[in-house]
């Protein structure tokens, strides 16, 4: 179903035309592609599993918020006026996640005895300073901001709330060890993971069940009771903390509705998580929890599973902060456009030969705003259109991004079209006429607009931190260079030169002036 025509699609107040493209995404509930049509026409609301905050996020993790990222500018792009929630999980996820009622140690409160975790003085700071350091990777790699950001903490009172109506409505039982959600009272249990067996089910939970009292293996703890857990609440059930799985279900109900149009997250949740959590959302609300079921699939890096143990192991923090402070001086947006080089539905291979391809592409692109004299830091403030019907002759490389977009976020195609869109600016520069500059320059923000890749979005991502060096030496170093070589002092001009190649500066002379850019080192 499309969009009225008109619809406001972001904070710009830009309006779009109406487009002909349905909106496809593959749905894990039915196995197969779908057209997405929303239970309010023109309206989407949008659930994403966010990360739990006990340590910087890794590449994996961006890799699945890229999905749900790309999934909101699509529908934003098509005319949808979309309410995206992603939470924040910081209390209640225990490691042994991989199992329907999860057993073994905290994450948050092992993390706070590790080398790191001993700067904190207890475990609300040390959630505090990852959350607001994933916000800050968040922005760096350019992804929209949700509508809402809920916190598990913030929200006990409403599990809590949550928990008891599930007992009162009978598919909840207590034990003198927490409170269980009966998979028994749930018929439908299985059917968006496939585990239907209920056999096969308890196996695969059997050896870690601790409970004697629990009337089913498969049944998950919706409140385990705890009074010597590092972060704990009181309930009716005595002290304790949530199951890792209500507070989502709580968080999307809140914000969003009792049915959603859709739910995202990677595939490491489709089971356990999401299965408990579609279960015990409609045996709440006695309705369909959410449409469309969307997941992203792993990430391996050099051919390897991501591991600290096989050295493989990066966090977006690590590879983003410069030479200086022990990085890799990736630039962000190079790396946004190597995780979304795949597709989402396919496993990836994240390798740095595709970071320095993908490094060039974003070098190509700043010389395609040069070319249009378009400055990223207006661009990123609202400046310019993005309306498909100011882009002229570009108009139809927009509409096949959107297409290529439209059909399950096929981000390669899509790429593809920038690459070649490009391609034709730096082939027509320096003759394009003002009015073919106008046209590029609408079709950059476009196309930014939709993949996020050609200029950086969010205030002060651009400003020298951790992920960014300080040009000014530099700067003052070429100035020097310049002033050397008019005076015809060569040897002074070469001198300088060999400062700039130490700290991996390449100079490139031509008659419309130096230019300089950072030699890749990874």
């Amino acid at each position: 179903m499309n969009p009225p025509a008109g619809q406001c699609v972001d904070g710009a107040n830009i309006r779009l035309a109406p487009v002909a493209h349905p909106f496809q995404l593959f749905n894990t509930l039915t196995r197969k592609v779908e057209n997405v049509e929303p239970l309010v026409p023109g309206q989407l609301t949008f659930y994403s599993c966010g990360p739990t905050v006990y340590s910087f996020a890794h590449i994996g993790n961006f890799r699945s918020f890229l999905t749900a990222d790309l999934l909101v500018r699509t529908a934003t792009a098509l005319g949808y006026d979309v309410r995206y929630a992603t939470n924040i999980t910081d209390v209640g996820h225990l490691t042994e996640d991989d199992v329907t009622d999860a057993t073994g140690e905290d994450r948050m409160a092992r993390a706070l005895r590790s080398r790191e975790g001993q700067q904190f003085a207890n475990v609300w700071d040390l959630a505090r300073y990852y959350a607001d350091e994933l916000i800050s990777d968040w922005k760096h790699l350019n992804l929209r901001e949700p509508s809402v950001r809920p916190r598990a903490t913030e929200h006990m009172r409403e599990q809590i709330l949550a928990v008891q109506e599930l007992l009162d409505r009978g598919h909840a039982y207590e034990t003198k060890q927490g409170v269980y959600f009966s998979v028994a009272s749930f018929p439908g249990y299985g059917s968006l993971s496939g585990n239907l067996d209920a056999t096969t089910l308890e196996q695969s939970v059997r050896d870690v069940v601790s409970d004697p009292e629990k009337k089913d293996a498969r049944d998950f703890a919706l409140w385990k009771k705890d009074d010597a857990h590092l972060m704990q609440w009181y309930s009716p059930w005595g002290w304790g903390f949530p199951g890792w799985h209500i507070e989502c279900s709580v968080m999307a109900m809140q914000y969003l509705g009792d049915e959603i149009d859709i739910h995202a997250g990677g595939e490491d949740l489709i089971f356990p998580h999401h299965e408990c959590e579609r279960a015990q959302s409609e045996a709440l609300s006695g309705k369909p929890f959410a449409r469309y079921w969307v997941h992203t699939r792993f990430l391996q890096v050099e051919g390897k599973k991501m591991s600290k143990r096989s050295g493989n192991f990066h966090t977006v923090r690590d590879l983003l902060a410069s030479l200086e402070k022990g990085g890799r001086g990736v630039d962000p947006l190079a790396l946004r456009m190597t995780l979304l080089a795949g597709h989402y539905r396919k496993p990836y291979n994240f390798t740095f030969d595709t970071i320095r391809a993908h490094t060039r592409h974003r070098e190509r692109l700043t010389e395609a705003l040069r070319a249009v004299n378009m400055d990223p830091m207006d661009a990123a403030q609202g400046a310019g259109t993005s309306d498909p019907a100011s882009m002229g002759s570009f108009e139809p490389l927009y509409d096949r991004a959107l297409a290529a977009m439209s059909d399950d976020l096929n981000t390669p195609e899509a790429l593809a079209v920038l690459f070649e869109g490009v391609k034709r600016i730096l082939s027509a520069s320096p003759g394009l006429s003002r009015d073919e500059q106008n046209q590029a320059a609408a079709w950059l923000h476009g196309m930014n607009r939709l993949l996020g890749v050609v200029y950086p979005e969010h205030e002060g991502a651009q400003e020298p931190s951790a992920t960014q060096q300080d040009d000014t030496h530099i700067d003052e170093l070429i100035e020097e260079r310049q002033k050397a070589r008019a005076e015809k002092d060569f040897a002074r001009a070469d001198a300088i030169r060999g400062e700039l190649t130490a700290l991996n500066i390449e100079v490139m002379d031509s008659p419309d002036g130096v230019r300089w850019k950072r030699k890749t080192t990874f």
